[in-house]
């Protein structure tokens, strides 16, 4: 139930007042002035102030300009007579809601009092979701004490203040999107839409489609007008993934945009033109993209106006115990309802491992192993198998299986064939993981794989 507190210096008027919204369905407090109105909202949580503008010791203005000081998200309305109109506007340019002229039908009156409250709800609403989204996508859901880190953080509050087209490269799975969020919800841009779309994920008839949009009937199954991502997140912040990925004819799409922030939807002549921040994300070096003929040199020196790049896993081994500890949290809260522990031992196999899907590769082993862990801790056995170090190897012993007067080319190959299936046992047969192992590329493990036929066969 809103609550409602009216001032005015009759009391006459204070019990009408009260009676009436009493039984449209509010709580109401009374207050004779100004002063009482104050002590009244220092203690009670109020939806509505209506106040008359002529009161002794302190006026409806007076009582305004506090209560926008002390709480300005709090919906006033001024109640004034026909004399004192322009009080009334001097009192909406410092901020009432609204005023209300004496005498008015109880209608009247009732229907300003909606729009006020609905007013606030609204505003109440986003604060929340703002409050929400920082939770979930501002800094403490990018987890680093790395120095690494540390700089991106600091970066990332000084690019969000701006326009900035910003450039976020790094490896798959290191984080590239919540970098991108947390850029947007750092950024005057926060309270409009962020928008993201993977542009590896469809081809360049749906890519162009889905960023532009379309007009009814510009192909088949067009069946309705539609709005592209560029015009959704008009205002706010659109993020493109894998932005390396778009064919030659969508990159000079995308540089109109970027140049003049305007473009005609598929199948249409009118020209729309837009407000977006650009933030755009790539797992490859767009440099040698841009050497290689394959990436637009002009387009990429739009992109990269600002660059982050986001460190491998790997290159900070000191970032691995709280960003384990963070998802222990997480899911031990979703799937246990209480707190998981790390051993030691398992600990120690998390920061040994070179880790080669970054964060989103440690983060579904650790949701993996609160399912599987016992007594809410999670120990080496808990782990997958490829985190445990290799066993320790064996002398070799080259008299057991290659003859003395062996040609030494041949003796070699030998000894490589055995590497490969040591590495393809040691991987579980998958061939990135084995090459990883060896030191080589999987194009080389597979070439070497029709070398010494069967000796794997998987292709993953």
């Amino acid at each position: 139930m809103d609550t409602i507190l009216v001032v005015d210096d009759e009391a006459n008027y204070l019990t009408v007042m009260e009676a009436l919204l009493t039984e449209a369905g509010y709580e109401v407090l009374t207050a004779s002035g100004g002063y009482e109105a104050l002590k009244i909202a220092t203690h009670a949580d109020l939806d509505l102030v209506l106040t008359d503008m002529k009161m002794p010791r302190m006026n409806g203005i007076a009582l305004l300009e506090e209560l926008r000081r002390l709480y300005p998200e709090l919906p006033v309305i001024i109640m004034t007579a026909f004399g004192t109109v322009e009080k009334a506007v001097t009192a909406m340019k410092i901020g009432a809601f609204d005023y209300i002229l004496k005498p008015f039908k109880n209608e009247e009156l009732l229907l300003t009092i909606t729009k006020a409250l609905d007013h606030r709800h609204l505003l109440i609403k986003n604060r929340l979701l703002s409050e929400d989204l920082e939770k979930k996508y501002g800094f403490p859901n990018i987890v680093g004490e790395s120095r690494a880190m540390q700089e991106i953080f600091a970066l990332i509050k000084r690019v969000a203040q701006s326009k900035a087209t910003v450039l976020v490269t790094g490896e798959s799975g290191t984080g590239k999107e919540l970098i991108a969020r947390a850029i947007h919800q750092q950024s005057p841009r926060a309270n409009r839409a962020f928008i993201s779309v993977s542009c590896a994920a469809l081809p360049e008839t749906l890519l162009e489609s889905e960023l532009f949009g379309h007009e009814r009937g510009a192909f088949t199954h067009a069946i309705a007008m539609r709005k592209g991502r560029f015009e959704l997140a008009d205002g706010g912040t659109l993020f493109l993934d894998e932005v390396s990925e778009m064919t030659p004819a969508l990159q000079v799409k995308l540089l109109r945009v970027l140049q003049e922030m305007e473009f005609e939807r598929v199948g249409g002549t009118r020209t729309i033109k837009v407000d977006v921040r650009l933030v755009a994300a790539t797992n490859r070096d767009l440099k040698e993209e841009v050497e290689a003929n394959r990436f637009r040199e002009d387009l990429y020196y739009r992109l990269n106006v600002v660059h982050m790049h986001i460190p491998p896993l790997r290159h900070r081994q000191e970032d691995i115990p709280i960003l384990a500890a963070h998802f222990l949290k997480k899911y031990g809260q979703e799937n246990l309802g209480g707190k998981v522990r790390l051993s030691p031992e398992a600990l120690k196999l998390l920061c040994q491992y070179s880790w080669p899907g970054n964060v989103r590769e440690l983060e579904n082993i650790m949701e993996r192993a609160v399912i599987l862990c016992s007594d809410n801790i999670v120990r080496p056995q808990d782990l997958p198998a490829e985190l445990a170090p290799a066993s320790t190897p064996q002398p070799l012993d080259i008299n057991s299986f290659i003859p003395l007067h062996t040609p030494l080319p041949e003796a070699l190959e030998r000894i490589e064939e055995l590497m490969i299936q040591r590495a393809l046992e040691q991987s579980g047969y998958v061939q990135a993981r084995a090459a990883e192992f060896l030191g080589i590329t999987k194009s080389l493990l597979q070439y070497k794989l029709k070398k010494y036929q069967g000796v794997g066969t998987s292709d993953q």
